[in-house]
């Protein structure tokens, strides 16, 4: 019963497994493994449950990256860079040093230069923000004509 109950609860703490990797002795340590009880198994036990295991993973993939000051990095960071069209969330009435404008579609971007525009107030106004040279990214606000050069935050 022991064994069972062993088993059962090691399998609800596995962490997620990589195709890379198929058994229980390559997945954890020689410790985790003895600490586990599953030195206990015969060779036909431990077969049958690394069977099992590889017919019922569930992968679940975190990849938090960010870069080596601790800045997060996002889909648009990298690969194929695409325009994003879509409106600031609420009003809009320029930005003022560290401006971070809140998208409709969730995301948030966060003025990248220095500087101050102000040229009216808008409610929801539409905006591109558009991929440009050295990584760097261009918000263009339409209703004022405006651009300012921001960095995606969330």
């Amino acid at each position: 019963m022991h064994r069972v109950l062993g088993l059962v609860l090691l399998f609800f703490a596995l962490p997620a497994f990589t195709a890379e990797t198929s058994t229980l002795e390559e997945r954890m340590s020689k410790d985790e493994f003895r600490a586990a009880g599953l030195g206990k198994l015969s060779p036909a036990e431990l077969k049958v449950l690394n069977d099992w295991l590889a017919g019922h993973q569930q992968v679940k993939t975190v990849k938090e990256v960010v870069t080596p000051t601790g800045k997060p990095v996002f889909e648009t960071d990298q690969g194929e860079r695409k325009i994003v069209e879509t409106r600031i969330s609420g009003r809009f009435s320029g930005w003022y040093g560290k401006t971070v404008f809140k998208l409709d579609n969730g995301q948030e971007w966060t003025q990248a230069e220095s500087g101050q525009f102000s040229n009216g107030k808008y409610d929801n106004p539409k905006v591109r923000v558009k991929p440009m040279l050295l990584g760097s990214w261009l918000m263009y606000v339409e209703p004022c004509g405006c651009s300012v050069r921001v960095e995606r935050t969330k």
